[in-house]
């Protein structure tokens, strides 16, 4: 996944990006809140660290632009020394997703972020639960696509695919989580692989806008599936 840490004490900022980078992900540290608020405005990040106090503008503020102009499902968990209840309160009453005390832990850390991506992505090849959308049917435990009634005929990276798109409808899904999540961390040489399996859910799904459904690529970024129209 990929992280944007906003952190201005180096040492701690050389921790945080340690810490996640040895777990695989791919952290990114930013020492003043305008150079992190210019960088969100250009690229596709799966995870926010803030810090509540900082030089120029404080994370709450952040929060707030992140809130109004990106799409709400981008967890953000505040980084800070910040204890007092009240601190807590504001800072979730804003927006935030989880708020962790400094100095920075390991473990917690970890365990704190591995929580937060579950929640935000959850893994497309998870059974016992069906996902529906417009006029769509997924059942992930029998591993079946329906569109009114009718069952479509899906490769099994084609339907793990379809499933983490159906679970992100309305927000961007990266390139690199797609790889993660469909093909593993291990590929990380597959934009064509990943464009030929766009086209062919798009193709076999049917996902056109008189379907309820549009299937778009957000450039440099990864692609975006986005309702039109009719009920969820």
């Amino acid at each position: 996944m990929k992280i944007a840490s906003l952190e201005d004490e180096p040492a701690e900022a050389a921790l945080i990006r340690q810490i996640l980078g040895e777990a695989g992900h791919v952290c990114m540290t930013f020492r003043r809140n305008r150079e992190l608020l210019l960088h969100l405005r250009e690229e596709n990040f799966d995870l926010l660290l803030l810090d509540w106090q900082m030089p120029d503008l404080s994370g709450k503020e952040v929060l707030m632009w992140v809130r109004a102009n990106l799409d709400r499902r981008v967890p953000v968990m505040f980084l800070t020394c910040r204890n007092a209840e009240e601190d807590v309160i504001e800072g979730l009453a804003a927006g935030a997703d989880d708020y962790m005390l400094k100095p920075v832990r390991r473990g917690e850390l970890l365990a704190r972020t591995q929580s937060l991506l579950r929640r935000a992505y959850p893994d497309p090849a998870a059974g016992g639960e069906h996902v529906k959308l417009a006029d769509y049917v997924i059942d992930c435990a029998a591993r079946t696509v329906a569109h009114r009634a009718r069952p479509l005929r899906l490769t099994p990276k084609e339907f793990d695919l379809t499933v983490l798109l159906f679970r992100n409808e309305g927000r961007i899904v990266s390139r690199d989580h797609i790889v993660a999540a469909v093909w593993g961390r291990e590929l990380s040489q597959l934009s064509r692989t990943i464009d030929t399996h766009i086209s062919r859910v798009r193709s076999k799904l049917a996902l056109h806008p008189e379907h309820g459904l549009r299937l778009q690529p957000v450039y440099t970024l990864g692609y975006r599936l986005e309702l039109t129209g009719g009920e969820r």
